[in-house]
């Protein structure tokens, strides 16, 4: 009778070991996962780009009434760097010198961790870009943006 099972190889064999397969799908037969959302749906962005984007905004909006800012260097910094004693700030701003432009920086995580959801995250960004460059400009935030302090 023929056996349909194949004899086995002798246990001596100088035969190097068979490669192992490659596996197309875990055991559960689900394989692997694609992206959770395609690239153009806001959920496949970053927090960090969403932070981003609202500085962007926030200084786009200030650009149309104040053309010399188009100088300044914005930008975004998880934390800002630890001083004993004071309270964290929410953004800085250091004046042009020689060879480096007028820079407003805004700190990410002290920003997210006092707002409570997207819109509060938008205003407060708002709020520090003016009130930062109302410090580099040398006037009141109210005179930068009049709209400062009433959303």
């Amino acid at each position: 009778m023929d056996s349909p099972v194949p004899p086995s190889p002798p246990h001596h064999s100088t035969e190097p070991p068979a490669e192992p397969r490659v596996r197309r799908r875990d055991r559960h037969g689900r394989g692997m996962r694609g992206p959770v959302a395609p690239p153009q749906v806001p959920l496949s962005a970053s927090r960090a780009d969403t932070f981003r984007d609202l500085v962007l905004d926030s200084v786009e909006r200030l650009e149309r009434r104040w053309p010399q800012l188009a100088d300044v260097e914005f930008l975004v910094m998880e934390v800002p760097p630890a001083v004993p004693g004071e309270t964290v700030p929410l953004g800085g701003s250091v004046a042009a010198e020689k060879n480096d432009p007028a820079r407003v920086v805004v700190y990410r995580r002290p920003v997210e961790i006092r707002s409570k959801n997207r819109d509060e995250r938008a205003l407060l960004v708002h709020e520090v870009v003016v009130e930062q460059v109302a410090e580099l400009l040398g006037l009141s935030p109210e005179s930068v943006d009049p709209r400062y302090g009433q959303d």
